[in-house]
């Protein structure tokens, strides 16, 4: 049966048509090469002919005849794919270069994860209204990534051994222990749901083969519960492997940053990107200063040249509170590890918190005057919450002044009965914020709302 020409809309395209414009010229690659989303946008992305290019490096890399036609067909099923999601368009004859990656793409537009189509696929199956969008968002992110398997190893041997001493107190037996503990996965967030999702995924692209979606919590566990990188490399004892948590965090924020649309991102999406940025930047520095003393001691620190960059660039780089969104995030990255030293307690580190900023001098604040001021609260209320609802952009208040030079912000107290009737107040000063090149606040008190 003769097939039917593309129609008008050049939105449905058959393998004949599609092997008519890859048509061959001398272009060598290396052998054993993987044919991926990733490696069609940067072929097709070229000026010039990018489907002959991608048949070149097909027909000339150094594998057999079969491996080739395999090859074929796997860029004929994520080419489609491409199309279908109008990640590539096609133009007709006569008017320039044939395909085209969308040019309403983000310019730095990357799909360089083999399940990436599978992310963008699932994102709109997840309500942005839910307070768990942002992390939900991140655990699909995380699972189209591999696996770092030393550190999901270390995240299960902690979760047994919590689970052995529970199972001892509760008085069962070794051989009954030793049956639940083979039970135990390390953290999967949402698998049923991402298990679910990429099966049905599967079944309609036949080019996924022999990919597997890998749900985990890293990124996730840290935002959760608010560790640095540091302290999430105490927590796991990963001294000999922070590299590799290192290689996993800088994945997971290319694929936000490269990936994800960004209609898809909201408030708390943007903070965590922005938040990656910032640890990526202090620990590759560090880790390379690092390097370098050990390798030689008495070397003078290493001087980089700056990028020559418009006049008037740097300075508006440096200003932190140019963007009042991106300031918002700063301030919230600040706010809520506080929340949490005043949730456990630790009102010493929450006041050596403060002090990180040089603000705590100026306003007084003690462990014991903040016990004091907090203790009120416990009359009428449990503890503080800190899962996801406790977390949401709305218990986070921000009232710029009318002079310009001072915010107010107002941080929410959550508590599991759901009355919030308590918050913490800072003053940020805008001027020593933007020349400190970080927030300078100051925490005015905590008490009742309204009080």
């Amino acid at each position: 049966m003769k097939r039917q020409a593309p129609d008008k809309n050049y939105t449905h395209w058959d393998r004949q048509t599609f092997q008519r414009l890859i048509q061959a010229a001398p272009e060598r690659l290396v052998s054993r090469f993987q044919v991926s989303h990733g490696m069609i946008l940067n072929v097709l992305s070229r000026p010039e002919d990018g489907c002959g290019a991608l048949r070149r490096l097909i027909r000339d890399c150094h594998d057999g005849p079969t491996q080739k036609k395999a090859h074929f067909k796997r860029a004929w099923q994520l080419f489609r794919a491409l199309v279908d999601r109008s990640i590539v368009t096609l133009s007709p004859k006569g008017e320039g270069k044939r395909v085209r990656v969308n040019v309403e793409l983000p310019e730095d537009f990357s799909m360089n994860q083999t399940l990436s189509l599978y992310l963008l696929d699932t994102l709109r199956l997840i309500d942005p209204e839910s307070p768990n969008y942002a992390l939900d968002v991140l655990t699909l992110v995380e699972s189209i990534l591999e696996n770092p398997d030393m550190i999901l190893r270390r995240q299960l041997d902690r979760l047994k051994g919590e689970k052995v001493a529970e199972l001892k107190a509760q008085g069962m037996e070794y051989d009954q222990r030793m049956e639940e503990l083979e039970k135990l996965e390390y953290p999967k967030p949402c698998r049923e749901f991402v298990y679910s999702t990429f099966n049905a995924f599967a079944e309609n692209h036949p080019w996924v083969g022999q990919e597997n979606i890998r749900p985990k919590s890293i990124a996730r566990e840290m935002f959760e519960q608010y560790y640095s990188f540091s302290d999430y490399i105490k927590a796991y004892e990963l001294q000999r492997i922070e590299g590799l948590l290192l290689r996993h965090l800088t994945s997971v924020y290319k694929v936000l940053r490269q990936t994800l649309p960004e209609s898809a991102k909201n408030d708390a999406l943007r903070e965590m990107e922005a938040y990656l940025a910032t640890l990526l930047r202090q620990v590759d520095s560090s880790l390379i200063e690092e390097w370098e003393r050990m390798k030689n001691p008495k070397a003078a620190p290493r001087e980089s040249k700056p990028e020559a960059k418009p006049p008037g660039a740097e300075e508006a780089a440096r200003d932190i509170t140019r963007d009042p969104r991106q300031f918002t995030a700063l301030l919230r990255a600040r706010v809520l590890p506080w929340v949490r030293c005043l949730a456990l307690d630790q009102f010493e580190e929450a006041v050596a918190a403060l002090e990180s900023g040089g603000e705590a001098g100026a306003s007084g604040w003690t462990a014991a005057s903040l016990k004091t001021a907090m203790d009120p609260y416990y009359k009428d209320h449990e503890r503080i919450s800190l899962d996801p609802e406790a977390r949401n952009t709305k218990h986070t208040h921000v009232q710029p002044s009318e002079d310009r030079k001072t915010w107010r912000l107002m941080q929410v107290l959550v508590d599991p009965e759901g009355h919030n009737d308590w918050q913490a107040e800072f003053e940020i000063d805008l001027a020593a914020s933007k020349a400190a090149e970080v927030p300078v606040m100051r925490l005015v008190g905590v008490g009742p709302i309204g009080a």
